[in-house]
């Protein structure tokens, strides 16, 4: 409530004016409202008061229940009903607050929140209480324990506060400002500026925030920016109270008289639907507060300060009749409040009483109330007491509760044993302090009780030896010493855990990716994916694709008209894959599609960030339906043949047949399925399959005797699959029993092999037969193995050559393989197949062409395997071993041979092929496998035609059902404007938050960022770099986007909600894959783009843009070791323009970089006088220190808006 035009006399009252109360009653105090109050014990006794009998209700009319004083002689300055539980809460002027239990104002709660402020709102949550006083918000629990004590700054005077949601809270007061207060972090999110003199009533609906003024004026003020829509302006005076209540906004306030300040009994109701005031409301008591109670009606209760009420209808007449009157103990009514239920009114007056009024005998004060806890009973007082000087007296008086658990006072002697201090010496082992060098004793000086001795130079400085354990000589291949506290204390077995096959993450500082070293992770040509972006677990099977040849051929060669196409964005990402010289890649376009399709979330293939942070869901299990998925999704998408229209540039692929698509081609298996009956009915049906799942021979876990069991048998009885089952026979009309067997009619080129080892019966089975086949071939190599596990140089170059590849192998490489490098396979006549493992010995007994000789015989070699690496805290992680052919290797650095690779995220190493078929079931389990035909790549047509063409340039379409040409922003290229080669090319682009950004503090008050903020492009602007109309924009795209946004960072982009909505936008809105193809053909042509940052654009974008065909003003205008510069700076300093003056317009930003390039030109004298350019930026960076790099305010905005833009794209 606002105070100011009240009672001159409330002026009186101060902290000390109850300082010396006398005991004695007040001569107008019930004595009957002093229960629970304890007065001086020379006073009235409390078992002397009488009771206050019962009061008769009648039902739908208020009358008044109970009253009570929460502090005698203390102004009581604001109650509240608790949302939450079935309380009453009041605070008073001297800062104490009290909470009533019940209709019946059972004492609960009493104590102090401020020690001199009057305590000016309360607010009820969940777990506890808001109290607001003049600089001080203090969150509470019920039974007075303290949350958070939030200090404001001493010159605030805060009136109010708002809870905005669950954890949000607006504080506002007699100050130009309002605090946005987050409740989880306790601290000051945002400020928004209002006039002054400030705030002192705030309500919400789901339309607006309405702020009361002290001036007598209402603002309605927007939900998400909190700028003002509308206002009203009231009252003359002063306002002293308001409510909303569906389409009304009721208010009461003071007006300015002759004399002064008057009560106004004229209440201001106002229309939100047609924001405009409705006919006043006359009512017959001076309006000090006001609620709406709608129950039956929309009624409203005034209340005047003199305790008198009027209940009447907003825009109805006020009756006489409807008035009651409150008998308050003081001269003054001070606040006033409503229930949740509207059951109960409150009213605290100015002598510490409490009145409760119902409309019923029983009310309740909300609808649903939880149940409240009370202090147990205390027990102390029944026990007899009990005198210690006594030494006879039995302890047994002292009651103990019942318990079979070992009491606390009941050490073992071993933890009550003195021991010597224990020091740390590697992972888990202690032991006593080393003894102190005997040199250094006898060398020693002691001065007071410090001793100083000369370094004896016995052990190198800083350093002291570790003591390993013993069992770690088993793990001798692989290094023990983990990088991070993951292994040391949690997992044990992650010892073991080669460091390059541990999850991998990226660390962020204030500059963000910049200073992230990939090159430590990453030596090769070869392009990673980063891992921070959501459900970037496929990272590693995206790569396997990426390095099938004939795939990522014909996946860049297709191009529809489909807006979330996985075929095409796996293709912009093969691309950019291409493109890379070792820098990492993200499929941020790609995962986005990949989060679009029904069939993903019906799946389960799309994890929250919350299952994936914390690894609930089991990877291994995941990316084998994310491979069946891919494989299938990619098959539909290759099937459509018919030529787009949208992209004029895209035509059906040269892999493409008339009847299937590559993809099935490619993995495509053809079989005959036949079910038969016990009748001797047989059904024969054909079918095809993109992959199998290995399907293991029973009761192999409990065969221990270690039978082998090579990988060819289980590959052959998982393809040509036997089962028995209940099936429909046609010929015995019911389902019988049924023998169900596979014919293989085709084999794939491809092999795809889901391992599903899911169980520890599967991995039994693996880890027996890696063991079966270790012994067999320690008999097959004995006397031949190498002892040595370490490859000498010349090893290193021969492998993937014929002659590296015959030297025999050593101890550890034969450990834990089951798995063969190679298998062969071959269709007999009768329909059935046979599988052999293939080694480099069967090939050189048959010839390396002999399986090609005999039709129908196939050797398929291992190109890559994806593995889950364990780890029970975060659910581990996946990675691939992927065979690198030769095509890749020339293409990226210039040789010509075959090497593996592992591939975890944007960590990539070459390794020993051995490594690849390796697996420890402790750590490292099977998942995918990949086997391809022999001599694949020379079946097909790998030759890359870029699909997109200059048709994607023309004009298109909006989105948007209200864009008008009026407000077209940009020129479409002319078809004699096409760019060239080393044409020049403005770019800009404003982007918005798709998540928040999540970091931690650390301890020293420094941030730590665990997950970047994930951004989503939403306007890309090109401007014209020469020519007649060099200047003018040919793109200027708003990009739709169906994901939810939570920032749209207006102040920085220029994006409104609303901007990217295709029922409400009125800009030129698109796809993001129409803009995406538009920037794809601008780079493939080859022009420059000239801009500010432009490596943050592209990379949100997700493209990757060749570095000769990127201009960047932030380096051009950059000297070494310093600050990046802003563009606002920098046209300031060398345009003398006055840009981005409230917010950000790409297009303005984009003319700008292009106008400060030119300059730079002229500067330089293009390039050719260094010397002379790095005096200007000396100069430059002068001046920046000197201004704190901010830009001067304008007396007038002189930048280049968009108008002129408007004028000249109407003038063309």
């Amino acid at each position: 409530m606002n105070f100011e035009g009240l009672d001159p006399g409330l002026a009186e009252y101060a902290p000390a004016m109850h300082s010396a109360l006398d005991p004695v009653l007040d001569a107008h105090l019930n004595p009957s409202l002093l229960q629970n109050v304890e007065l001086d014990p020379e006073g009235v006794a409390l078992e002397a008061l009488p009771v206050q009998e019962s009061v008769h209700i009648m039902e739908g009319v208020y009358s008044e229940l109970h009253s009570v004083v929460a502090e005698v002689g203390v102004p009581v300055t604001v109650s509240h009903f608790d949302l939450h539980e079935e309380m009453l809460w009041v605070g008073s002027h001297g800062g104490h607050a009290t909470s009533f239990f019940g209709p019946t104002l059972e004492r609960y709660s009493s104590f102090q929140v401020n020690s001199s402020d009057e305590i000016r709102q309360i607010q009820s949550l969940e777990n506890g209480i808001l109290f607001l006083t003049k600089n001080n918000l203090k969150y509470m629990a019920r039974g007075g324990l303290i949350i958070f004590d939030y200090l404001l700054d001493e010159s605030e005077d805060m009136q109010s506060l708002l809870l905005t949601d669950s954890s949000m809270l607006l504080v506002g007061g007699l100050q130009n400002h309002i605090l946005e207060i987050d409740l989880n972090t306790v601290q000051e999110t945002q400020k928004y500026a209002v006039e002054t003199p400030g705030v002192a009533i705030m309500r919400q609906t789901n339309r607006f925030f309405f702020c009361g003024h002290t001036s007598g004026k209402i603002s309605l003020r927007d939900l998400r920016t909190f700028k003002v829509e509308h206002e009203f302006d009231a009252f003359s005076g002063s306002l002293s109270d308001f409510d909303v209540h569906g389409n009304l906004l009721a208010s009461c306030g003071f007006s300015s008289r002759l004399t002064g300040l008057a009560c106004d009994r004229f209440l201001k109701v106002y229309d939100l639907r047609m924001m405009r005031a409705i006919t006043p409301l006359q009512v017959h008591v001076d309006p000090a507060f006001l609620r709406f109670i709608p129950t039956y009606t929309s009624r409203l209760a005034i209340i005047s300060q003199s305790g008198q009420c009027q209940f009447c209808e907003p825009t109805g007449l006020a009756n006489p009749a409807d008035i009651f009157h409150v008998n308050p103990v003081g001269p003054l009514l001070m606040t006033f409040d409503v229930s949740a239920s509207k059951q109960a009114l409150a009213f605290g007056d100015s002598e510490g009483c409490v009145h409760l009024w119902t409309d019923s005998p029983e009310p309740s004060f909300n609808p649903y109330s939880r149940e409240t806890e009370f202090a147990l009973p205390c027990l102390v007082d029944s026990l007899p007491p009990l005198d210690w000087s006594q030494d006879l007296l039995p302890l047994s008086l002292i009651p103990v509760p019942l318990t079979t658990d070992t009491l606390l006072s009941d050490w073992p002697a071993a933890n009550s044993a003195p021991a010597p201090r224990l020091y740390l010496t590697f992972g888990p082992k202690v032991g006593r302090a080393p003894p102190v060098d005997a040199e250094i004793l006898r060398t020693m000086k002691k001065v007071g009780f410090i001793g100083y001795a000369p370094n004896p130079r016995t052990r190198l400085r800083n350093q002291i030896p570790y003591r390993l354990k013993e069992s770690d000589s088993e793990f001798d291949s692989f290094s023990k010493v983990t990088e991070s506290p993951i292994g040391r204390e949690e997992e044990p077995h992650l010892h073991m855990v080669s460091k390059k096959y541990r999850k991998v993450t990226i660390k962020y500082s204030k500059l963000g990716l910049e200073d992230f070293d990939f090159k430590h992770y990453n030596k090769t040509l070869f392009a990673g994916l980063e891992p921070h972006i959501p459900n970037a677990y496929c990272n590693c099977m995206i790569q396997v694709l990426y390095f099938l040849e004939p795939v990522r051929c014909l996946i860049q060669n297709h191009l529809c008209q489909k807006e979330f196409c996985l075929a095409c964005e796996l293709g912009f990402l093969f691309h950019m894959l291409d493109l890379s010289r070792g820098d990492p890649c993200q499929g941020s376009n790609f995962l986005r599609a990949f989060r679009t399709i029904p069939e993903a979330s019906a799946l389960g293939l799309i994890l929250a960030d919350s299952d994936e942070a914390s690894g609930k869901g089991n990877l291994a299990r995941l990316i084998q339906r994310w491979n069946r998925f891919i494989l299938t999704q990619l098959h539909q998408d290759m099937q459509e043949l018919e030529v787009p229209q949208a992209y004029r540039g895209a035509a059906s692929s040269s892999f493409c047949s008339s009847g299937d698509s590559v993809i099935g081609q490619l993995f495509s298996c053809e079989m005959e399925n036949c079910s038969l009956c016990r009748c001797g009915s047989e059904t024969v049906r054909a079918s095809s399959t993109l992959l199998f799942t290995l399907s293991y021979p029973e009761g192999s876990n409990s065969d221990k005797t270690g039978k082998n069991c090579d990988f060819a048998q289980v590959l052959k009885r998982s393809i040509c699959l036997e089962q028995n089952t209940q099936a429909w026979c046609d010929n015995c009309e019911k389902y019988q029993p049924t023998i169900q067997t596979r014919n293989i009619r085709h084999l794939p080129d491809i092999l795809v092999i889901n391992c599903e080892v899911n169980s520890l019966k599967e991995a039994d089975f693996w880890r027996m037969q890696a063991d079966v086949a270790f012994k067999m071939a320690i008999k097959k190599h004995s006397g031949e193995i190498s002892k040595n596990t370490e490859l000498a140089l010349a090893d290193w170059k021969e492998l993937g050559s014929p002659e590296g590849m015959l030297r025999c192998p050593s101890i550890e490489e034969l450990k834990n393989v089951w798995l063969p490098f190679s298998i062969r396979m071959k269709l007999t006549k009768n329909k059935g197949l046979d599988v052999c493992n293939w080694t480099d010995g069967d090939e050189m007994q048959w010839g390396p062409a002999r399986a090609e000789e005999e039709h129908g015989v196939y050797v398929y070699d291992l190109m890559a395997t994806v593995v889950h690496i364990l780890d029970s805290r975060t659910g581990g992680s996946l990675v691939a071993h992927i065979k690198v052919g030769e095509t890749y290797h020339q293409r990226k650095e210039g040789v010509t041979h075959q090497q593996w690779y592992l591939f975890n995220d944007f960590l990539i190493e070459p390794i020993d092929k051995h490594e690849a078929v390796q697996f420890d079931m402790n750590w490292k389990v099977p998942a995918i496998l990949y086997y391809t035909k022999r001599n694949l790549n020379s079946k097909y047509n790998l030759n890359i035609k870029n699909p997109i063409e200059a048709s994607v340039l023309m004009a298109e379409a909006s989105l948007a059902r209200k864009q008008r040409k009026t407000h077209t922003t940009f020129i479409p290229l002319m078809l004699n404007e096409m760019p060239q080669v080393g044409d020049l090319v403005g770019l800009d682009a404003e982007f918005v938050t798709l998540n928040e950004e999540e970091a931690e503090l650390r301890s020293d008050g420094t941030k730590s960022t665990i997950k970047p903020s994930q951004m989503s492009v939403a306007r890309i602007t090109c401007v014209r770099g020469q020519g007649p109309n060099e200047g003018i924009p040919f793109i200027d795209d708003y990009i739709s986007t169906q994901e939810q946004v939570v920032d749209y960072l207006t102040q920085y982009s220029g994006i409104k909600p609303g901007d990217l909505d295709a029922k409400i936008s009125s800009k030129h809105l698109t796809t993001l894959k129409s803009t995406y193809l538009k920037l794809r053909f601008l780079i493939d042509i080859g022009v420059k783009f000239v801009g500010h940052g432009l490596q943050k654009d592209f990379r949100v974008i997700n493209l990757m843009v060749p570095k000769d065909q990127v201009l960047d003003t932030v380096y051009l205008f950059h000297m070494p070791r310093k600050r990046m510069i802003s563009l606002r700076f920098l046209a300031w300093y060398f345009l003398d323009l006055k840009i981005q003056g409230e917010t950000h317009d790409s297009i303005e930003d984009a003319r700008t970089a292009l106008q400060l390039y030119q300059k730079y030109l002229e500067l330089s004298k293009n390039g050719t006088e260094p010397e002379s350019f790095h005096k200007v930026l000396k100069g430059l960076y002068e001046k920046g220190r000197k201004m704190d790099w901010k830009v001067p305010e304008p007396e007038g905005q002189t930048s280049p808006k968009n108008a002129a833009v408007f004028s000249s794209v109407l003038a063309l």
